[in-house]
């Protein structure tokens, strides 16, 4: 199942995000508004630079069954960015992901983001200093965060033959590196 091979293979890019975003500190309560601003400034760039990228070549093949219109995220972390005074930008240079297969990659990353997002939601919810924080792109799903997620997954599992693995895995990897490089 490729999603249990991205699960494997992007282990190394998954925990070199999570050490650059102190995400250690949320479950100790010392998680800052300052870690969470450079958290969200940080997915905002990603989201803005992929986003319609990735939703313009799922479009036609994978546009209704991944329901890509109640996926779309960045006007929910632009009003994020705007509750914590953080300035929007205009995209520039981002990856680009030459077929479907890279872009769903891509996508499983940032489905992820949204999975461990609800977490890191929860968590700073009850966090000192967090309380006047709405958090749009994190909950974005409420309570449909499980649901949205297993749907992935299962389309994925279903849809990407086994030679399409690496492919899959290079837009991963593309969205990766560029999330762990921008600022």
């Amino acid at each position: 199942m490729v999603s249990e091979y991205l699960k494997q293979h992007t282990a190394e890019y998954h925990d070199a995000a999570e050490a650059l975003f102190n995400s250690r500190k949320i479950f100790s309560k010392t998680f800052s508004l300052d870690d969470y601003k450079k958290i969200i400034g940080t997915n905002y760039l990603m989201l803005l630079h992929s986003e319609d990228r990735i939703f313009s070549r799922l479009s036609g093949t994978f546009g209704d069954t991944l329901q890509l219109e109640e996926r779309k995220k960045l006007p929910l972390i632009e009003k994020d960015l705007a509750g914590l005074d953080l300035e929007s930008r205009t995209a520039s240079e981002g990856p680009e992901f030459a077929t479907e297969h890279e872009a769903l990659g891509a996508m499983y990353v940032i489905e992820g983001s949204t999975l461990g997002g609800n977490v890191i939601a929860r968590q700073l919810s009850k966090t000192e200093g967090f309380d006047q924080v709405t958090f749009h792109f994190f909950g974005c799903y409420g309570d449909q965060t499980g649901a949205m997620w297993k749907n992935f997954k299962e389309i994925l599992d279903a849809r990407v033959p086994e030679n399409k693995y690496e492919e899959v895995l290079a837009g991963a990897r593309k969205l990766y590196t560029f999330l762990l490089h921008a600022n």
